[in-house]
């Protein structure tokens, strides 16, 4: 399958989805009958964005049949974990952290990642559930919390509305964009004086982690069409620099906090996700990923879910270097099952792991370079 064929399941693709918060809401959809002559333009100009390195390997060559095989059997075990009746249905369990509408958030992501969109392909189903979730937990506010089950805050928030700008830009359904606007409302509104977030929806304290949940929420909403200030834009690039620290990495606040191979990998995407494509905190971010990747520790899958999309956003050999490492690691982790296991539950590490190995694919918007 190349690479044409595989955007035509997918309704919309921008070319703001290169440029991230740069481009702006007034550039509209563009639709796949241009894509490769625009793909080919993007490639000699891409208005300040990084050009596809012609050193950069692709997902034919990357992509192993052993890897397809673990990725199939990973969207199976998923789409089976997932509650397809009751008040429960969309979520992947009734408490805890596989309850909440960040895990339904990356599932949905998952499968889009496999090229499933709302309604269409092996697992569209399964997305339109997962939407189905989301959309029932988005409160008048817009706030999207399962809050009954302890499980609200603002990660939960940033990962369901960042799937779900995915879902309302394929499906263009006047009723997923009321629920966007007023989720990235919520998110605008809870952007603290520093021009960062924290665990609950209003703009006290904020940290470098749920900081990138938001980026990378108002990105793909702004990609999909839904005005985001400038201004937000800008406050959140001053507040993830002054995250960097002489170490090269990034920290958890502020006011302290050393920096870790998660926290530096999820700083180096969201100023990606910004539009920052050069400079100091991208070098040397990359360059503490690359040494400190043995640390993820405790944080493995959500570290690499987010080294993955550095590594992919520089791409040339940085990425032709890091992805056949985290493939095999990935590969050899996997459950009997086939799915992966964490202590965060096993949904949350096997949509974390789907991403991840789905990266080269490149069918979702807020991901590609």
């Amino acid at each position: 399958m190349n690479r044409t064929d595989q955007h035509r399941d997918f309704p919309y693709r921008t070319l703001a989805s290169r440029r991230g918060f740069l481009a702006g809401a007034g550039m509209g959809m563009l639709g796949l009958t241009g894509l490769p002559q625009l793909l080919a333009q993007e490639g000699e100009d891409s208005g300040g964005g990084p050009a596809f390195a012609s050193t950069t390997k692709t997902a034919a060559e990357l992509i192993t049949p052993e890897t397809e095989s673990a990725i199939e059997k990973g969207l199976a075990y998923l789409a089976k974990a997932q509650i397809k009746t009751g008040p429960n249905r969309g979520s992947f369990g009734n408490s805890g952290a596989d309850g909440s509408v960040a895990i339904s958030g990356l599932a949905g992501l998952a499968f889009l990642c496999g090229g499933n969109v709302p309604g269409r392909g092996k697992y569209g189903k399964e997305v339109e559930n997962c939407i189905d979730f989301i959309v029932r937990n988005t409160h008048t506010s817009g706030y999207i919390a399962r809050t009954s089950n302890g499980y609200g805050n603002m990660y939960g928030h940033g990962f369901a509305t960042l799937f779900l700008s995915q879902a309302y830009g394929m499906t263009r359904k006047k009723s997923l964009e009321e629920k966007l606007r007023a989720a990235v409302k919520l998110i605008l509104y809870a952007q603290n004086k520093d021009g960062g977030w924290r665990y609950s929806p209003s703009p006290t304290d904020a940290d470098l982690s749920i900081t990138v949940c938001q980026i990378m929420a108002l990105r793909g909403a702004r990609d999909a069409g839904i005005n985001v200030p400038d201004k937000v834009r800008d406050n959140a690039i001053d507040y993830v620099k002054k995250s960097h620290d002489p170490t090269g990495g990034f920290r958890y606040t502020l006011s302290g906090g050393h920096s870790t191979f998660a926290l530096t990998a999820a700083g180096v995407v969201s100023l990606y996700s910004a539009g920052i494509y050069d400079g100091k905190e991208i070098k040397t971010g990359l360059d503490y990923i690359k040494k400190n990747k043995a640390s993820a520790g405790g944080h493995f899958f959500y570290g690499h879910y987010y080294a993955v999309q550095a590594m992919w956003h520089a791409g040339g050999e940085e990425w032709n270097q890091w992805y056949p490492e985290i493939r095999q690691s990935l590969l050899a982790m996997r459950q009997a099952g086939g799915g992966w296991s964490a202590s965060q539950g096993n949904a949350y590490a096997t949509a974390m792991a789907l991403i991840i190995l789905q990266m080269p694919k490149d069918l979702v918007p807020v991901y590609a370079r």
